[in-house]
């Protein structure tokens, strides 16, 4: 897969990217929140989103897709259903009801800590993890982190939106994740 651009058809990117909605100082003073709402709201928008993901996996022989808790549990099962393979979820701490691994990482603005169930995927499956957006990079981490730990081979971390000003990507690739993402926006 590393030889696949690590972004989007310009034209279906900022088509994605004009569908998404900026909130100054939301959740606290001094961030820009990204809201994907109104892309998955717009039929157009989500139908091109997902046929972006798939074009890209369709032949990537995947076993699983990962969802990171919340958002990444939008797009992860509509795209698991496409390609005909299974949806795991990668949730908040004290969410999952079976035996778990738990990882903890640093957020932009917090600390968190995500669970995966212990017998989310064999060793050897073949997983992308999917979030709506990659800013410090700490959940992909926390949860590409659970996912070896299972013994899963990380094929590569997709995001909706790259904000690369918080680091989160270049940090991924640098632990040798390729990452996929469809827009960016260079500032907070």
């Amino acid at each position: 897969m590393s030889s696949l651009p690590t972004t989007a058809p310009s034209d279906a990117a900022q088509f994605i990217k004009n569908r998404v909605r900026t909130i100054d100082g939301w959740p606290q003073p001094g961030v820009q929140f990204r809201d994907i709402t109104p892309v998955l709201a717009d039929r157009r928008a989500l139908r091109t989103l997902i046929d972006l993901f798939v074009q890209r996996y369709i032949d990537a022989k995947l076993d699983t897709i990962a969802g990171l808790d919340a958002r990444g549990f939008i797009i992860g099962p509509i795209l698991a259903y496409e390609l005909s393979i299974g949806f795991v979820p990668i949730r908040k701490k004290g969410k999952l009801p079976y035996k778990t691994l738990s990882q903890s990482y640093e957020l932009e603005y917090a600390s968190a800590t995500v669970e995966i169930h212990e017998d989310a995927c064999q060793p050897g499956e073949r997983v992308v993890i999917v979030d709506d957006l990659i800013a410090t990079g700490g959940t992909m981490m926390a949860g590409t982190q659970l996912l070896r730990r299972l013994g899963a081979v990380v094929v590569e971390g997709a995001a909706i939106i790259d904000l690369p000003d918080l680091g989160g990507s270049k940090l991924l690739r640098n632990s040798g994740l390729p990452l996929f993402t469809v827009c960016e926006f260079a500032d907070r």
